[in-house]
């Protein structure tokens, strides 16, 4: 009989499981969209040229200009397929290159996951200095040693809106104004291009209403917030920073590259210092790339979540984290011990430092405060420690500003091999050595290369993986250059592509059924004991309601991050003896529940389990 190891197929799992979605997720782009780079001037003869055979012979429709980077937004004639216009558009000498417009997403992991009112938060105060983390990045010493200037700096987040009556907002005076820009008179009053902007722009639905319909953005800025000042104190102080909120990302957390590049075009040409970018995708962009350069000439700050797959962005990129321009800083989300997140991407070469990311409290839409887990999470306190650096050197510029992040964030052995810095910010050190530094004015130079990344062929119009496609088109034409019989496609056909599709699900469940039966089943036994949990320094009790050779059902009313490492002591149902086992926690869907997976079935672990288990009854 075949022996396979479980780490063995754990790595197969990961191997086909990791790069078929990524193949798949290639293709989430608009249809019919696409975006354009020109060699040529937006005054040249050579666009004048592209423009008019652009809009009249293949009909495109301009749907927004970058002119400044001399990039274009199209839509193209109806059904003409994104692959068809983009080998168009390639032909044509005046064009750099031509690219979908891809879909990106937030880069939270849990969403809301426990919701305080304003008093319950103010109480729970008293019992701690600083609720947003329990990890030491030294955030109230910063409070203390930073006073509020005349100008202050501009943090824009871009992402899904902003509750700009939250009291933590409004009380604070956090929230950007556009002094060029009378309020709700229908008209562009300072001639940027938009319509009654007063506090930023909302570039899903075309308006400066910044309806916040996911609660992604609001916390983002709270937790932006919060590191200059206490967003839970009875009385807000005055705001040491404007907050513009840019919202690209809809109801449902989505937005497109076209929107992005729109953004932050925007947040520059009104004076953002600092970009938070908690979103993302595996896709790279030509367009997105050059716009976060441009953000980069301007001498801005660019932080960006590393993502929350728990992959290496060394070898599976996530886009704007993994581009490689000087000032961009991907942060990876740790834990209040300082670990890594369970969740985290990371990338010893690609993503830069640490940032608490586990059950992050901040504001959300309606005044209220909620709990969320993600990189997402992590990225603001990294575009706050800059914007308080700012606050101190408002000169200094992007590069200098990250330099000096890395340079005084805490080295922890825990993060080794994992980040580039291996290190976790440190809010007050940066901010201090930011008030003592010599501004440089100059950063290195920096060429953009567009990587070009070829389309991969969709499947009749939708979408797939690209050998399936081209397998696709080839029986669908009989194998050649002809249709097959009556220009349809044989039964057979569909069995080959339905088999090529279904080999890694067969191969997976070959070698999952050589594996032992201890290995992929244990029979579950309900059980009411006391158990007490040990994670780092803390200690819990709780209790668990289920056991079996692989684990326990544990029930707590405690907040616990997936894949902490754990030291339980469980006690048997007549109380006379316990178990002491090691395991990590995980999380049941299904159930609602945790529970914990023993990292070890010891000898004695199986004869005690196997004799409490005969005077329970089976789940």
């Amino acid at each position: 009989m075949l022996k396979v190891n479980v780490s063995l197929f754990n790595l197969i799992t990961l191997l086909i499981f990791g790069l078929i979605p990524h193949q798949l997720n290639a293709q989430s782009y608009v249809q019919g969209e696409v975006i354009v780079k020109l060699k040529s001037s937006p005054q040249s003869l050579q666009t004048q040229q592209f423009f008019n055979k652009a809009q009249r012979q293949n009909q495109l429709v301009l749907k927004n200009s970058f002119s400044k980077m001399k990039m274009y937004h199209f839509a193209g004639k109806p059904g003409q397929s994104v692959e068809e216009l983009i080998s168009d558009l390639r032909k044509d000498p005046n064009v750099e290159y031509a690219e979908p417009n891809y879909f990106v997403n937030k880069k939270d992991l849990h969403g809301l996951e426990q919701t305080y009112t304003a008093d319950e938060i103010r109480s729970l105060s008293a019992n701690s200095p600083y609720l947003t983390t329990g990890a030491d990045i030294h955030v109230t010493e910063v409070w203390a040693s930073v006073s509020v200037n005349e100008t202050k700096p501009i943090v824009a987040i871009i992402d899904t809106g902003l509750d700009i009556n939250h009291s933590v907002f409004s009380d604070s005076n956090a929230v950007w104004v556009n002094q060029n820009e009378i309020p709700n008179n229908g008209i562009d009053d300072d001639g940027n291009g938009y319509i009654d902007d007063v506090n930023g722009w909302n570039f899903v639905h075309n308006s400066g209403y910044m309806l916040d319909d996911d609660g992604h953005g609001t916390h983002v800025a709270g937790i932006v917030l919060s590191v200059g000042q206490d967003i839970f104190a009875n009385s807000i102080e005055e705001s040491k920073i404007n907050i513009m909120p840019l919202k690209f990302l809809d109801a449902e957390g989505v937005g497109k590259t076209s929107d992005a590049i729109n953004a932050i075009y925007y947040a520059i040409e009104n004076g953002a210092k600092v970009l938070n970018n908690s979103w993302g995708g595996p896709n790279y962009s030509g367009a997105l790339h050059e716009a976060i350069v441009y953000s980069y000439e301007q001498g801005v700050t660019f932080v960006a979540a590393a993502g929350n797959a728990g992959t290496d962005n060394d070898y599976v990129p996530m886009y704007p984290s993994s581009y490689n321009v000087p000032h961009v800083i991907s942060v990876a989300a740790t834990t209040d011990l300082d670990y890594l997140a369970s969740f985290s991407n990371f990338g010893h070469s690609s993503v830069d430092l640490g940032s608490p990311g586990v059950f992050i409290l901040s504001t959300i839409p309606g005044g209220g405060f909620g709990s969320s887990s993600g990189t997402s999470m992590a990225a603001p306190f990294i575009s706050g420690v800059a914007a308080m650096m700012l606050v101190e050197s408002p000169e200094m510029l992007g590069y200098q500003v990250k330099e000096i992040v890395f340079n005084q964030a805490d080295t922890l052995p825990q993060l080794n091999s994992k980040l580039a810095t291996e290190a976790r910010v440190n809010a007050q050190a940066a901010v201090q050595f930011a008030k003592s530094s010599v501004v440089t004015t100059s950063q290195p130079n920096y060429s953009f290369t567009n990587e070009d990344r070829q389309l991969a062929s969709s499947l009749a119009g939708g979408g797939g993986c690209g050998m399936v496609a081209k397998l696709y088109s080839h029986m669908s034409n009989g194998g050649g250059g002809t249709p097959g019989p009556g220009g349809e496609i044989g039964a057979w056909y569909i069995i080959v592509i339905l088999g090529i599709v279904s080999l890694p699900l067969m191969f997976l469940y070959y070698l999952r059924s050589q594996l032992p039966e201890e290995s992929r089943r244990h029979q579950r036994f309900k059980i009411d004991s006391e158990v007490k949990v040990k994670i780092g320094d803390k200690e819990l009790i709780g209790s668990v309601s289920s056991i079996s050779l692989g684990g326990v059902q544990l029930n707590t009313d405690a907040l616990l991050e997936k894949g902490s490492i754990v030291t339980m002591m469980i006690s048997s149902p007549d109380g006379k003896e316990q178990i002491d086992v090691n395991g990590h926690i995980v999380w049941s869907e299904q159930q609602k529940s945790y529970g914990v997976q023993f990292e070890r079935t010891t000898e004695s672990l199986k004869e005690k389990i196997n004799r409490w288990s005969k005077s329970l009854k089976p789940t």
